[in-house]
């Protein structure tokens, strides 16, 4: 890394990337057509110019800065919330922390259905829409919700890590650390060591953390490259209606309940939460953001290292507010676009369902459609309307999943307030986190 790279702050050189890859990606998009017929020959080799860049380089790169960034997740939530348990000195505060976390991702989540239907009832995104219903859609089987508990207890904890079980890492990290804090002497060493662990972690995090401009820049390149704006013009009020929903939970929902629980100031959080925002829009996913998300928490928010080491792991699986939103609109529109008229009941259901269904699938692969399924087969409505909204979902993904872990720190930091693990100054500091991140670039850049 170059000096001059000192001049702008990670968060800024993280959007240059995001907004240098869209660009090029939306290029390559009108340059090029969906078999990449545009060739050139060098050296008497024809080469396809669109799949060495966005199949070969862009798609190579973008898949190892994923897998970089779920690589440190599994250790990441199994020894910091060794740490945190094994250090709490009440056993009935991790009750508490269980209790008020997922109370409130609950409650969150109840509102974000609530006021996607409310919404897509007033604008109806569905009526007059004579959409082809040709594209078939297989939902997987989700389990019940009885299942869900008896899988949240491992029968092999080691298993569970290779698989990435989040529900079933978090329980065996807990159980861990309470046996930890309740040997004495053996558990401190023991807590010692899982400390220098967890030391070594942070500071990976913060290497991978300075490729991000890197990898942000090839995901969003390869994404738009591949994404037709005539998708999104068949499904223009859907997909506006869905992101206005988004927008109104995140900038309206999360500064009400932080202000009301906590009385600190919601656009602190907004403007420390940009760097983990960037990160979860460009992966779309909040398990591979969570080493950035528990970093802002802890460093820029002032959270304490208890609250976040259980709160945002629990929250990056469970909590899903993003999704139920999709859901909510998804549902009006596609009862809409097939001519279903639903009642107050059948909506009352869909929140119901869609809310449980945020704990109730939490783990399972392609969570947000097998989540929109059961919602659609509660209210009797077709699963295969889910293929209309295939082709926007990718864009409405990259947000929701920044709309969750926006939710996830806003629970943190009201839960850290009630137990006394917020400290407000750092919270109210503007360079919080930021001293700390100029520093980690000059060592990395010495090392580099």
């Amino acid at each position: 890394m170059s000096q001059s790279s000192h001049k702008y702050s990670l968060t800024t050189r993280i959007f240059i990337g995001m907004v240098a890859g869209i660009i090029i990606g939306a290029i390559l998009q009108a340059l090029f057509d969906d078999s990449g017929d545009l060739r050139f020959s060098i050296f008497s080799f024809e080469i396809s110019t669109y799949n060495i860049l966005v199949e070969g380089i862009f798609s190579t790169l973008g898949q190892i800065f994923i897998a970089s960034l779920k690589m440190l997740v599994v250790p990441l939530v199994f020894v910091s919330l060794v740490c945190g348990t094994s250090s709490l000195t009440e056993p009935s505060k991790l009750g508490r922390l269980g209790a008020k976390s997922v109370g409130l991702y609950i409650l969150t989540t109840a509102i974000a259905v609530t006021l996607a239907i409310s919404l897509g009832l007033l604008v109806s995104p569905g009526e007059g829409l004579n959409l082809s219903t040709d594209a078939e859609f297989t939902a997987k089987q989700a389990p019940s919700f009885s299942q869900v508990i008896v899988d949240m207890f491992p029968s092999n904890p080691i298993n569970s890590m290779a698989k990435g079980n989040m529900l079933q890492i978090i329980v065996f990290a807990v159980l861990f650390g309470i046996a930890m804090a309740m040997v004495g002497e053996a558990g401190k060493r023991l807590g010692a060591f899982f400390e220098d662990i967890n030391t070594v972690i942070l500071r990976l995090v913060t290497i991978i953390m300075n490729l991000a401009p890197y990898g942000v820049f090839v995901l969003m390149a390869k994404l738009f490259a591949t994404i037709g704006l005539d998708t999104i013009g068949s499904l223009a009020k859907y997909f506006v209606l869905v992101l206005a929903v988004l927008a109104i939970h995140a900038f309206l929902t999360y500064p009400i309940l932080l202000k009301l629980f906590t009385g600190l100031n919601p656009w602190s959080l907004f403007k420390k939460m940009r760097e983990a925002a960037l990160f979860a829009f460009s992966t779309s996913s909040s398990s591979a953001t969570l080493p950035v998300t528990m970093e802002t928490a802890r460093n820029k928010l002032g959270v304490g290292k208890s609250v976040t080491s259980f709160s945002l792991p629990l929250g990056a699986t469970i909590n899903m507010d993003g999704t139920a939103i999709m859901q909510g609109v998804a549902t009006v529109f596609i009862a809409q676009v097939y001519g279903v008229d639903l009642s107050i009941n059948d909506y009352v259901m869909v929140v119901l369902t869609a809310t449980l269904a945020s704990i109730g699938t939490a783990g399972v692969p392609g969570v947000g459609l097998i989540m929109l399924a059961m919602v659609l087969q509660q209210v009797n409505l077709p699963v295969e309307g889910i293929a209309l909204i295939i082709g926007v979902d990718r864009l409405l993904d990259m947000t929701r999943t920044a709309v969750n872990i926006t939710g996830d720190c806003t629970v943190a930091c009201i839960v850290g307030k009630s137990e006394g693990e917020i400290d407000e100054a750092v919270y109210n500091d503007p360079d919080a986190g930021i001293r700390e991140e100029e520093v980690d670039l000059k060592h990395f850049d010495q090392n580099s």
